[in-house]
C-alpha cells in the first residue's frame, strides 16, 4: 500500500500511487540519514517560475541541490513526474549523479538523461492547463546501491527495471504550475 505517500507529500500534491516514489521506495527510505532534495528556485509545494516552463521562450530546467546519500549508495536517479493525472507524466529522467552532496545548476545538462513522455531527453517544459487547473510536479531523487548501466536515451521502463530492488534512500520535492494565459498586462487599466 502507498498510504504513507500522504505523509511525505504536501497536502496540495496528490498521493498518486503510480509515481516512481510509490513504486520503488518505502516510507522508511524517505529522507533516510538526512537525505534531502531542495531547490534555490522554489520551496516545497511552491509555484514554478515561468522561466522553467513552456511560458518562456528560453526556459530551462530548475536548479536542484541534495545532501549526501546514505553510505552504500553507488548511483543516484532523478525522476520528475506530473502527478496531476491518473497516469503521471514523466518530465525528466536523470541518472549517473555522483552519490555525494551535489547539485544541478539552472539549465545544466545532467550526466545521463533518458526519454521523457514526449520521447526526448530534455526537461519537458510544463504547460498551462487548458482548464486552468494547477499541475503538481514531484521531483523524486533516489539513491541506489548499484550503478545504472544504461546508455543515455534509455526509456522509463528500462530505467525503472534497473532501479527495482536497489533503492536505499529517497527524497521528494514538489512544485505546482498554473501559469497564466493571455497578456500579463491585461489587468492594467489604461491611463486616462
Amino acid at each position: 500500500m502507498t498510504d504513507w505517500l500522504t505523509a511525505v507529500l504536501p497536502a496540495s500534491s496528490p498521493a498518486n500511487s503510480k509515481l516512481a516514489i510509490a513504486r520503488y521506495a518505502k516510507r522508511e527510505l524517505i529522507g533516510r540519514d538526512g537525505f534531502t532534495l531542495s531547490s534555490p528556485a522554489f520551496r516545497q509545494g511552491e509555484e514554478l517560475d515561468p522561466c522553467f516552463t513552456a511560458d518562456e521562450e528560453d526556459a530551462v530546467a530548475p536548479p536542484l541541490e541534495w545532501t549526501a546519500p546514505p553510505k552504500g549508495a553507488e548511483d543516484m536517479v532523478l525522476v520528475v513526474e506530473d502527478a496531476s493525472g491518473e497516469d503521471p507524466t514523466c518530465h525528466w529522467l536523470v541518472w549517473g549523479l555522483a552519490p555525494q552532496h551535489g547539485k544541478l545548476l539552472e539549465g545544466e545538462a545532467p550526466p545521463r538523461t533518458g526519454k521523457n513522455d514526449q520521447g526526448n531527453s530534455d526537461w519537458l517544459l510544463p504547460k498551462v492547463d487548458p482548464k486552468g487547473e494547477p499541475h503538481r510536479f514531484v521531483f523524486q531523487l533516489f539513491a541506489l546501491d548499484l550503478p545504472i548501466a544504461l546508455m543515455p536515451g534509455a526509456g522509463k521502463p528500462e530505467l525503472f527495471a534497473a532501479m527495482e530492488g536497489h533503492v536505499i534512500a529517497a527524497s521528494v520535492l514538489t512544485a505546482t504550475y498554473s501559469g497564466s494565459e493571455g497578456d500579463d498586462f491585461a489587468d492594467l487599466e489604461p491611463e486616462g
